[in-house]
């Protein structure tokens, strides 16, 4: 039996799932962005009233600059509570190049004014009453976000005083701890590896580096350690030693460079260039002598092969001239190298030539 239809389906398109993670990193982007604009605002906030105070004390004695300035003071107002200070004052505070800086200046210009006649002598601090409490772009120190929450640990002591509290002080972040070098966890209460907890409780931590041969310790002496870094090992008395890698049967280096221990290592370096082979520095460390050098009372000298009874550069016409470690042969002065021959140079041979034509000249007469 077939059952009656109840129509056709509406069938709705379902949006590709490419689109959908475009959409959720845009909104995550923009939440990001948002973040890191309440930081900016509260950042350019700061530096206003900070500019602000920087121009109060510039201007503390000064005065209306007339030609009387008592009686100015006198019938008008005192110069150090003047309109004409504020505005000053007030032409410092931003750079022309800074757009946020001086968008919020104009933006809140009257509550300066505001605050210079009405609420500064009940209210001096111009950061709080104008930052935090009156545009409401910062928080107090020690808290965060758009209600001013108490960061990790409280508004005294952010991440108990072991790192930064993401947003302190801004009207931005998520109140998320940076921990210090050394500390780690959400609290910023733990020691990472290499550093023990020399006082610990629910609200302080203090974490005290190990010893330079410990991996994890309980204590800051190569005895402390619970685990031995790569490069050290247990002796006898259970304390971490460096491990002398230099000292083993076959060197960790190749054969023209020597070993050098460091603590916890070792590096390879080369050796001389007089050696052939080495165990250390300096032409006295080499095992034998590089070709071209010989051991004269245990240090690889220059062999002289110029000074050799046996002759090397033995062509017509040539001399030798000794380097480092070998030696040259080079044709004698009046002559150049031709397909390895030293024959004599042209203007030699027209100098021979003419010699001989005037010798002959001569000798007729």
């Amino acid at each position: 039996m077939l059952l009656p239809s109840s129509g056709p389906e509406l069938l709705l398109p379902r949006p590709p799932l490419l689109l959908l993670s475009c959409v959720t990193l845009l909104l995550l982007s923009q939440a990001a962005d948002a973040k890191r604009d309440l930081k900016s605002a509260c950042s350019t906030c700061q530096q206003i009233t900070d500019n602000f105070n920087k121009g109060f004390d510039r201007t503390a004695k000064q005065n209306f600059g007339g030609g009387n300035t008592a009686w100015e003071e006198r019938k008008l107002s005192k110069y150090e509570t003047s309109e004409i200070r504020l505005m000053e004052i007030v032409e410092g505070l931003c750079e022309s190049s800074s757009f946020e800086c001086n968008r919020m200046l104009e933006e809140h210009e009257d509550h300066f004014e505001t605050w210079w006649f009405k609420r500064k002598t009940k209210h001096p601090d111009l950061h709080k009453w104008f930052c935090v409490e009156t545009i409401k772009v910062c928080c107090p120190k020690g808290t965060f976000g758009p209600d001013c929450n108490d960061c990790v640990g409280g508004s005294d002591r952010p991440c108990h005083g072991n790192g930064r509290c993401d947003g302190d002080g801004t009207r931005g972040g998520d109140g998320k701890c940076s921990c210090d070098h050394g500390y780690q966890g959400e609290f910023c209460l733990d020691c990472i590896d290499g550093y023990f907890s020399e006082v610990r409780n629910d609200t302080f931590s203090l974490c005290t580096e190990c010893h330079s041969s410990c991996k994890t310790c309980s204590e800051a002496t190569n005895q402390g350690c619970d685990e031995c870094k790569d490069g050290w090992e247990e002796d006898d008395q259970e304390a971490c030693v460096d491990v002398n890698e230099c000292s083993k049967d076959s060197s960790p280096c190749k054969e023209d460079e020597y070993c050098l221990n460091t603590e916890g290592s070792y590096s390879c370096k080369a050796c001389d260039k007089v050696c052939s082979g080495c165990s250390g520095a300096g032409p006295d460390k080499c095992q034998t002598c590089a070709s071209g050098y010989e051991d004269t009372e245990g240090t690889c000298t220059d062999i002289d092969e110029c000074s050799q009874p046996e002759l090397v550069c033995a062509e017509e016409h040539q001399q030798c001239v000794n380097t480092k470690g070998s030696y040259t042969c080079i044709c004698s002065s009046g002559y150049e190298e031709q397909d390895g021959q030293c024959v004599q140079t042209p203007e030699k041979v027209e100098e021979s030539e003419a010699s001989e034509t005037t010798t002959g000249e001569h000798g007729e007469l």
